[in-house]
């Protein structure tokens, strides 16, 4: 039986249009490949693939944001936009069913990035406070971009950073790179072929070999990653074996991580863990302060904001500010954060910074039904 729309919808829709987001209508059938490109492959075992007349690679929408941006793009429409959406993604999850309903909010355009992070934020918990009246929710926001400024601090080689800043957001990933960069494996086993274009760091040889072989070994490259992004990473994997960090910047970074306050201490807090460490943080602490000025003015209960340095969303194309807000009993109710990289990666033609969030309604009436 097809779900049905919760019935708190209505409240929902005359949010966005108090908050003066557009209700915009997005297709189930979408291309495959954004998703998978966008968010790794570990999303391939999660979503409902299928393919095309001609062979693409199809599924059911599994989630918004990146089908609200493709959307823009291919319309060419002007900016600043504020999109807004209610309805069913198609997603395989630990608890729950495959097929749920999300509302939210995109905000597409804004030059002003910290008022538009506070007001995304602020969209995001007048919505939840509006059909959760009497509920106390807590909030823990982040920053992948002070987390890059610190590794490019710490003097980590470009490939070091990469890799850390992939594995934000998941504690185990971080913990693997951390213990890695604390003790540097030795050599890959490798095919002696390959071994030679890797220490040559002939990255356009070792994608031919890579590719020959796969053709050979009827491997298709839709079935995984491509031979270039293969001979990126392999590449990578034996220049980051040469790096050690050092026992004090290991330290920093590991206190960096940890480091969970609330929200109304970080900007001091962060300023200090900089001058202790001897790390030039400017740009990304003057960020941080200004978009913690303009969440200040939205009215939320400051008290329940905390921020932890260690969170983020193991995803490419989040860029910086991060946020989710929860339940007492700690259910995620709803994420959001900025992607100003990812309407450039999927093909838009000029820079468009973006920030968003979603709210997963089937959590939401569950805690309305246990309240009732």
């Amino acid at each position: 039986m097809t779900l049905r729309a919760p019935d708190f919808a209505d409240d929902i829709f005359a949010l966005f249009a108090e908050r003066e987001a557009a209700l915009t209508d997005i297709a189930i059938i979408q291309p495959a490949d954004p998703f998978l490109d966008m968010a790794g492959e570990d999303l391939r075992r999660r979503i409902f693939l299928t393919e095309s007349e001609t062979g693409a690679n199809l599924c059911l929408r599994p989630e918004f944001t990146i089908p609200v941006c493709r959307d823009h793009i291919e319309k060419r429409a002007a900016t600043p936009q504020r999109y807004a959406y209610l309805g069913e993604v198609f997603r395989q999850q630990r608890e729950g069913g495959a097929e749920f309903f999300q509302a939210g909010i995109e905000d597409l355009g804004a030059s002003d990035r910290a008022g538009a992070d506070a007001r995304s934020l602020g969209d995001a918990h007048v919505l939840l406070t509006r059909v959760l009246p009497g509920h106390a929710l807590s909030v823990t926001l982040g920053d992948q971009a002070v987390f890059e400024a610190v590794l490019s601090a710490l003097g980590l080689p470009r490939g070091w950073q990469m890799r850390l800043t992939r594995a934000f957001g998941s504690q185990k990933l971080l913990q693997v790179a951390l213990d890695d960069l604390a003790n540097p494996q030795g050599a890959a086993n490798l095919p002696r072929a390959v071994a030679g274009l890797v220490a040559r760091g002939d990255e356009a040889a070792l994608a031919g070999h890579v590719g020959t072989v796969m053709d050979e070994t009827g491997i298709s490259p839709s079935a995984g990653r491509a031979p270039q992004e293969i001979a990126r990473r392999l590449i990578e994997k034996a220049e980051l074996r040469s790096v050690r960090l050092t026992d004090e910047a290991m330290s920093a970074l590991k206190a960096f991580v940890s480091m969970r306050v609330p929200f109304a201490e970080a900007g001091e807090r962060l300023s200090a863990f900089a001058a202790d460490n001897g790390l030039i943080l400017d740009d990304a602490l003057e960020t941080f302060a200004a978009r913690a000025e303009r969440i200040s003015a939205e009215g939320l209960p400051l008290e329940a904001l905390t921020y932890d340095a260690g969170f983020g969303r193991p995803l490419d194309y989040y860029t910086g500010f991060v946020f989710e807000i929860a339940s007492p009993t700690g259910t995620v109710l709803a994420g959001g954060g900025r992607y100003d990289r990812l309407l450039t990666l999927l093909g838009a033609e000029t820079p468009i910074p973006g920030v968003g969030f979603s709210i997963w309604l089937d959590r939401v009436a569950g805690l309305k039904e246990t309240a009732a």
